[in-house]
């Protein structure tokens, strides 16, 4: 018997004067150009939240903050037929590190409109990314509080 599980995923929707900050990736070599939150699978031991302040920093050298949850999202790509699980946060960024190598595949972190990354929707490597945006600019915030981590 397969158990089925999906992939959990964090993301960090950052937005700074009227700017939201993106990664453009390139996630495996040849499979072209991506735009992105910065976001990534959560690693074993961490918490959800202590995933989405890694991920950012990581993606883009900034620290970010979380201050509330945007949204839950299932989504299941058809391309690779996997099931992923993300966490969207908002909040801020505290400090760039200009310095700071960023992951592997990440080829910069840039602050771009919502025009802009609409204008790149044929980039985007997911619907998801588009989708936290919208929901972040609708207003939706929902308590850190939600998410409980249990240490064994």
């Amino acid at each position: 018997m397969t158990i089925w599980k999906p992939n959990v995923t964090v993301a960090a929707v950052i937005e700074r004067d009227g700017k939201f900050l993106l990664v453009e990736e390139e996630p495996e070599a040849g499979s072209g150009l991506f735009i992105n939150q910065p976001a990534g699978h959560l690693d074993p031991g961490e918490s959800i939240i202590q995933g989405a302040i890694r991920e950012t920093l990581e993606e883009t050298a900034y620290t970010f903050v979380p201050e509330f949850l945007v949204g839950i999202y299932h989504w299941h790509s058809q391309r690779i037929d996997t099931t992923y699980i993300r966490f969207a946060f908002g909040g801020r960024v505290t400090h760039h590190d200009p310095h700071r190598t960023l992951d592997t595949g990440i080829l910069q972190a840039a602050w771009f409109s919502p025009e802009e990354v609409n204008q790149m929707i044929q980039r985007h490597r997911s619907p998801l990314v588009m989708q936290c945006i919208r929901d972040y600019q609708a207003g939706k915030r929902y308590p850190l509080e939600l998410l409980t981590h249990y240490e064994s």
